[in-house]
C-alpha cells in the first residue's frame, strides 16, 4: 500500500522530522529530507547506507516558497512522483511580550506558518496529479495558550487553521489532509538535550508510528486534526 510512495518531509534531519522519514523508509517509501544546513545531506547519507536508493537529502529554508519549488522540481525530477508533504520545520521562542524582538517574532511566524504555506504551494499540483496526502506537524500549544507563547502559540494557532481550511480545499481533488498536534515531545527543540528526565515525553518515534498508521487508513476515513499527549504528564 505504501511501499515505493514518494515523501518529502522538512525539517528532517532530526527530532520528529527524522524519526518520521525512518518510520516512513521502514514501510518501503521513498523520502526526501530537507534542512537549512548542509547538516541534512550528512543525514541523508547515513541513511542512504541503511536504504540504498531510497533517500533523497536537499538544503532548502521554507522561508522561501522559491527554493521549496526548486526543491519540490528536484524531487520530481529524480522520482517522478510526490504522494506525501510532512511539513514538520519548526522552531520556537519563548518570552514574554514586551520582551519578544521583531525579529524572534518574524522568524518564528515565518517558518512555522509562512514555510507551510510555500511548501504546501510548492507541492499541491503534484499531491493533485498523485491524490495525496498532506501532514502538518503543529502543537498543542495551537489549541492552548500559555504566558511567553504569544509568537508560538500565534504561529500554531494559524497554523492549525491553515491545515484545516487547507483540508476542505484539498479534499475535493481527493487529496487527504491531517494535523498533528503532540505535546511535550523529547527532542532538542528551544535547546533541550534529551536525556532519561525526558522519558516521560512523546517520543518522536511516536510520533513517527502515528503517521505511518494514519497512512494505512482506508481511503474512506479521514483524520483531520490529532492530539496527542504523553500518557502520564510530569509531577510538578
Amino acid at each position: 500500500m505504501l511501499k515505493n510512495k514518494v515523501a518529502y518531509i522538512t525539517g528532517g534531519s532530526k527530532g520528529i522530522g527524522l524519526k518520521i522519514a525512518e518510520a516512513l523508509l521502514e514501510e518501503g517509501l521513498k523520502v526526501a529530507i530537507t534542512g537549512r544546513s548542509e547538516e541534512v545531506l550528512k543525514v541523508a547519507n547515513q541513511l542512504a547506507s541503511r536504504y540504498p536508493n531510497c533517500v533523497l537529502g536537499l538544503q532548502s529554508d521554507v522561508r522561501s516558497y522559491s527554493q521549496e519549488h526548486e526543491t519540490v522540481d528536484k524531487i520530481m525530477d529524480h522520482w517522478g512522483q510526490l504522494d506525501i508533504l510532512i511539513a514538520n520545520a519548526g522552531l520556537g521562542h519563548f518570552a514574554p511580550i514586551d520582551q519578544m524582538t521583531e525579529s524572534q517574532w518574524n522568524q518564528i511566524i515565518d517558518v512555522n506558518l509562512t514555510g507551510v504555506f510555500n511548501s504546501l504551494k510548492a507541492s499541491v499540483e503534484c499531491l493533485k496529479k498523485s491524490k495525496g496526502y498532506f501532514i502538518s506537524i503543529a502543537s498543542l500549544a495551537g489549541t492552548n495558550f500559555f504566558a511567553k507563547g504569544t509568537a508560538y502559540n500565534a504561529s500554531k494557532f494559524g497554523l492549525v487553521g491553515f491545515t484545516q481550511a487547507a483540508m476542505l480545499d484539498l479534499r475535493e481533488y481527493g487529496i487527504k489532509t491531517t494535523t498533528l498536534m503532540p505535546g511535550s515531545v523529547a527532542t532538542h527543540f528551544n535547546g533541550n538535550v534529551p536525556s532519561e528526565k525526558d522519558d516521560w515525553k512523546i517520543q518522536p518515534e511516536d510520533i513517527g508510528q502515528v503517521v505511518v498508521d494514519i497512512l494505512k487508513l482506508p481511503a474512506r476515513t479521514l483524520p483531520s486534526k490529532i492530539e496527542m499527549r504523553p500518557t502520564i504528564p510530569q509531577k510538578k
